[in-house]
Parts: structure tokens; C-alpha cells; sequence
């Protein structure tokens, strides 16, 4: 039987592969506790293993970090997955059958800034849909404060945006 930190590894591996898309820190720190596995700080040493090897991507925002699997994080998985006990294939199954809803809606609108080389803020705010953006828009502002108020309110505010741009643009 392989030690807990490689089962940890190919558990992320194997969630990451079953959901299709990229997974949040969060989202993937939430199965390990809620399965009560191991802590939230063994889930973070895990995770920046992976990274560091190469097996999964980490693409951070202001507000969280999202994961995805690598082609070597794919091949890797394909030679271990034996490892994996049933027990934490249908424990990742569930997960997913009870979130993926959830898990979409929240990894399919994104909000991000970052400096521009004119020291203000750039703030870029999608919607995706099944892998292509339904919108993509980026706002130049002037302070920090603003870029993160456009961040936190396009979660909840991003398909009034869509339908008045859609409303003013078509008609």
C-alpha cells in the first residue's frame, strides 16, 4: 500500500481529471476536510508538491488559486490510479455528483486585476461557458480599491452586465 502523502497526491490527480475543469483551492481543500483524510495544512504541502513536479497547474487570482492537470499529471495518474482505494473513488464520485453544479457556476465567472505599466489597475472580468468565453471584458481603473469593488461585485452582478451590453449593443 502507498503512503498516505502519495494517495493524497493521486486523490488531487484524480479529482482534478474527474471534474473537467480547473478546481479551486478551496474547492479541492474542502473534499480532504469534509472527508476528514488528513488537515488543511497537509492538503497546502500536497498541493504545492504537485506544482512544484509538475503534475498540476496553479493559475492564482486576487482571490483564490485555480488547479489543473498537466499532461504529466495525467500520465502520472494513469500509472498509479491502481493505488487509489475504492473507498476514495466513490468518496470523490459523491463529492462531485453533490457540488458539480456549484463548482461550474463558480469557476464559470471569474473576475482578476493586475497592474498595468501606467501604475493604475486593469480589472479582467468573464463569463465561460463549457470552455469559451461568453464575455470577456477588462476595465481600466485607477486604484486598488476600485479594481478589487469590481472583482467582488461582477460575481453577482455579471449577468446584468451581459444583458445590458447585449440590450444597448443589439438594438
Amino acid at each position: 500500500m502507498a503512503n498516505p502523502f502519495t494517495i493524497y497526491k493521486l486523490t488531487i490527480l484524480c479529482m482534478l481529471d474527474k471534474a473537467g475543469f480547473p478546481l479551486s483551492n478551496t474547492q479541492i481543500s474542502n473534499f480532504f476536510l469534509e472527508q476528514e483524510y488528513t488537515d488543511y495544512f497537509r492538503v497546502q504541502e500536497v498541493i504545492g508538491n504537485l506544482v512544484d513536479s509538475g503534475l498540476i497547474l496553479a493559475v492564482p487570482t486576487h482571490s483564490n488559486t485555480q488547479y489543473s492537470l498537466t499532461a504529466a499529471g495525467k500520465e502520472t495518474l494513469g500509472f498509479f490510479k491502481d493505488k487509489i482505494s475504492d473507498g476514495i473513488l466513490r468518496d470523490i464520485q459523491k463529492f462531485f455528483e453533490e457540488n458539480r453544479i456549484q463548482f461550474r457556476q463558480e469557476n464559470s465567472v471569474v473576475a482578476d486585476y493586475y497592474k498595468t505599466t501606467q501604475q493604475d489597475y486593469a480589472v479582467r472580468c468573464q463569463v465561460r461557458s463549457d470552455g469559451r468565453s461568453v464575455i470577456d471584458l477588462t476595465l481600466a481603473v485607477k486604484t486598488r480599491e476600485q479594481a478589487e469593488a469590481i472583482c467582488h461585485q461582477w460575481k453577482n452582478k455579471n449577468e446584468d452586465v451581459y444583458a445590458y451590453l447585449m440590450d444597448l449593443l443589439l438594438h
